[in-house]
């Protein structure tokens, strides 16, 4: 599931296969010192510098044509401290390596996305995250980060060390310079029952409050065209432990979520008239289901569909609205959406570009299957979401830029001036970077 990063030509593409990139060089350092040399190497010889880690960013955030950083060598658990119920990892490490290695000592995240192809680093720069009640993102989680800055120096931050580096470098865009290390703050492996049920969009909408402060982890997928929503509720849970039967799991995670999956989307881009009824029937494709399980068994899911999407963070009380705008919008149009609008929750950070900085949030995320056209969809929706002062998640899909993002982000001219501070001469800009962070 990584980026093709090495075709013939040297192009790099990314996951969702919508941007692709000629860097004049590509380097996997096997050590912090390495790193350091190979951006200051970069930098004598004028070539800008992005790290990239599996490609599952939507946006060009990692695209470049100086120095393209494969962090695959920089892998593995650092230091494990049983005191302060911390772990560093080094930066290429894939979330799903990390969490089968923790959960091997008993030990856990509190809360994480759905999907763990992406390396720790790649996962916070970008803001990626779960849902929750009380538990935010996976940076949200860090105790502590080491960078490399421009200048090819190794600069270490926590609440105590560089406090204005750790605010703003928990989710620094590959802005402030390349993370080699994170400390994450961990806890006592813990078991989740996760209940699975579908739930009519009306009810959902009406009740979504009281779904929300009922549980720790509440989200819900809608199918447009249809009335039908499948809900997840995740809570902790004293057990035993009742993991879904290898059988059922293949069919429900495999079989109907990937596989029947897969055909529906497929003939959804063949005859898009059929799509309201293909939708009809995928969003009964899933039975209610009950089963209780470590946290990443719960959290995860495998998704082999490829596809394309934009999500953004509303402030959390403006939801409901935006999603009957949604549907209404997607009824009034005559567009045909195959793929479900995902919902989740977190509450607010300190972290000054988080999608949750500074406030309670809900996210809004829309998909379309790679290779459909999508811009006609995603144009309005955003147009939505964005007169709700929504925050687009930041490796996905979105057309706004730095005017958009110093309106809705209270912090913004406080990441910026330390951008100009540790990056004064742009080695790690790109394209994508001078447009959602100015020039």
């Amino acid at each position: 599931m990584s980026s093709t990063a090495n075709g013939k030509n040297g192009t790099w593409r990314n996951w969702g296969g919508n941007v692709s990139a000629r860097p004049a060089r590509q380097v996997a350092p096997a050590s912090v010192e390495e790193l350091a040399a190979a951006v200051r190497r970069a930098r004598e010889d004028g070539l800008r510098v992005k790290p990239v880690g599996t490609g599952h960013s939507f946006t060009a955030i990692a695209a470049t044509d100086g120095v393209l950083i494969r962090p695959q060598l920089l892998t593995g658990i650092r230091d494990i401290d049983r005191e302060s119920m911390t772990v560093t990892v080094e930066a290429g490490t894939p979330l799903k390596r990390l969490n089968a290695a923790l959960a091997r000592e008993g030990l856990s995240l509190t809360n994480m996305g759905d999907i763990m192809e992406q390396t720790v680093s790649g996962a916070v720069s970008t803001g990626t995250h779960g849902t929750g009640r009380e538990s935010g993102s996976i940076a949200a989680q860090i105790r502590g980060l080491e960078l490399v800055t421009a200048d090819g120096s190794v600069l270490g931050c926590s609440e105590k060390e560089n406090p204005e580096v750790f605010a703003a470098a928990r989710t620094g865009l590959g802005a402030l310079g390349v993370i080699t290390a994170i400390t994450f703050a961990v806890e006592p492996l813990f078991l989740l029952t996760a209940r699975e049920e579908p739930m009519p969009f009306d009810r959902v909408i009406a009740e979504f409050d009281q779904l929300w402060a009922e549980n720790e982890h509440f989200e819900f997928y809608w199918f447009p065209h249809t009335g039908n929503t499948n809900t997840k509720r995740n809570n902790r849970s004293a057990g035993p432990e009742q993991p879904v039967g290898r059988l059922a799991g293949w069919i429900e995670d495999e079989f109907l979520s990937n596989g029947v999956f897969q055909v529906a989307q497929w003939a959804g881009r063949a005859a898009p008239a059929a799509v309201p009824a293909i939708a009809r029937v995928s969003s009964r494709a899933l039975s209610a289901r009950t089963y209780t399980d470590i946290p990443y068994r719960v959290f995860t899911s495998p998704r082999r569909v490829r596809f394309v999407e934009m999500e953004y963070a509303v402030p959390r009380a403006a939801l409901t609205d935006a999603l009957r705008e949604l549907r209404t919008m997607i009824e009034r149009s005559g567009l045909r959406v195959s793929f479900p609008v995902e919902v989740r929750t977190a509450p607010a950070d300190d972290i000054t570009l988080s999608t949750a900085s500074g406030r309670d949030s809900a996210y809004i995320a829309v998909h379309m299957f790679r290779g459909t056209p999508y811009q006609a969809y995603f144009t309005a929706a955003e147009r939505i979401l964005a007169a709700h002062e929504g925050r687009p998640h930041w490796g996905k899909v979105h057309t706004r830029d730095a005017d958009y993002f110093a309106r809705v982000y209270p912090r913004f001219a406080e990441f910026t001036a330390l951008r100009d501070r540790l990056d004064p001469d742009r080695l790690f800009q790109n394209d994508y970077l001078r447009r959602v962070l100015g020039a």
